[in-house]
């Protein structure tokens, strides 16, 4: 039986003290995950990066980070490049502080290119520049490139899958909602649909990639081409179903990190937990 990790996308709602000390606070309410969210740029100090990891390495929860949004690796300009590699070599070198193991990035869009090909093997070659800057550097994350929202974007779920067999010290982060959206609807749709994908991912890059499968959620808004923005759980009329994913995991045995991003983050997080222990109790797992 796998073990399924929830947790914010950031720092928790009702929480008001520093970040370093939201561990303790998320361990005391039942989460075991925390996405530290680097999305307007680094700014982390390595002294409080090192006090957040010890933290959370005290409280047994598992630290990732999401680098900038600002990062086009697939973008023909090299100096858009070089500032996105920028970007992430610091959320690398600061996740690498904080023991996070894993460095969440949108891989850039195919705008520019030829090919969605010719955009995924750029992305393929600036990842292996970055990574060979950083050898003997940083430790700790991996790179995880993130199926994104629109179909516009490098990040549909095979995509996302070559990145990671082409790229050393690389591991797929899969947000359901955004596959969701990036189709319209058309996936996530059942639970034989998810168990697939994680077969997939599985057979391509081996059970690491599964031990545990970095994961996003929440419900979500489309139009043509892909999102528009995220809601909560309880509101009706949005995708994808919880359960469906939650089923999956079970099914497969994979152990997996879920971080909520909902508008309400950790109590959402709650509420993914806890329907998860409803259907395993359900089926005695």
């Amino acid at each position: 039986m796998g073990r399924i990790r929830f947790g914010p996308a950031g720092k928790p709602l009702d929480f008001k003290g520093a970040i370093e000390k939201a561990p303790e606070y998320l361990a005391s309410i039942g989460l075991d995950a925390m996405e530290y969210e680097a999305v307007r740029g680094v700014r982390v100090s390595e002294e409080k990066a090192r006090r957040l990891g010890e933290e959370a390495e005290k409280y047994d929860v598992k630290l990732s980070m999401h680098a900038p949004y600002y990062i086009n690796l697939s973008s023909p300009d090299e100096g858009v490049v070089e500032r996105s590699l920028e970007r992430l070599r610091a959320a690398m070198v600061a996740s690498d502080w904080m023991k996070a193991y894993a460095v969440v990035f949108h891989p850039g869009y195919v705008k520019g290119n030829k090919t969605r090909r010719e955009a995924v093997d750029r992305v393929v070659d600036a990842l292996a520049r970055l990574l060979e800057e950083l050898k003997g550097r940083v430790a700790h994350p991996e790179l995880a490139p993130e199926t994104t929202g629109k179909a516009s974007q490098v990040g549909d779920l095979d995509e996302v899958v070559e990145i990671c067999r082409r790229v050393e010290r690389c591991r797929p982060a899969v947000d359901w909602a955004h596959l969701y959206a990036r189709r319209e609807g058309g996936f996530v749709r059942s639970v034989d649909e998810v168990v697939k994908a994680i077969e997939f991912i599985e057979r391509e890059l081996g059970s690491r990639a599964v031990r545990p499968l970095h994961t996003h959620f929440s419900k979500i808004e489309y139009g043509k081409g892909g999102e528009r923005r995220h809601h909560t759980l309880e509101e009706e009329g949005y995708g994808p179903d919880w359960r469906i994913v939650c089923r999956a995991y079970i099914e497969t045995g994979i152990d997996a990190v879920v971080i909520s991003e909902s508008p309400i983050l950790d109590k959402d997080a709650l509420v993914m937990k806890r329907i998860c222990e409803e259907e395993r109790a359900g089926r005695g797992a």
